[in-house]
């Protein structure tokens, strides 16, 4: 995450910068709670494709995450 306090400046727009900071807050999260980031992201992401219901998203939280079994 050092090497990005010196490349955020040049992420092209305020936008762009805002998006990094998620990005590297995530991996920090994961990193934190013991996730494996690749692992985590296509799990959430293929669960988010079925549109869960509001009421499930917070399990999706990496702190709350348990990774779906595969049957």
């Amino acid at each position: 995450m050092a090497l990005g306090r010196k490349n955020n400046p040049f992420s092209g727009s305020e936008a762009g910068g805002h998006r990094w900071a998620v990005i590297a807050s995530l991996v920090q999260i994961c990193k934190l709670n013991g996730v494996e980031l690749f692992a985590y992201l296509r799990d959430i992401l293929e669960r988010m494709a079925s549109r869960p219901p509001a009421s499930l998203l917070p399990d999706l939280l990496p702190w709350n995450w348990t990774p779906a079994v595969n049957t």
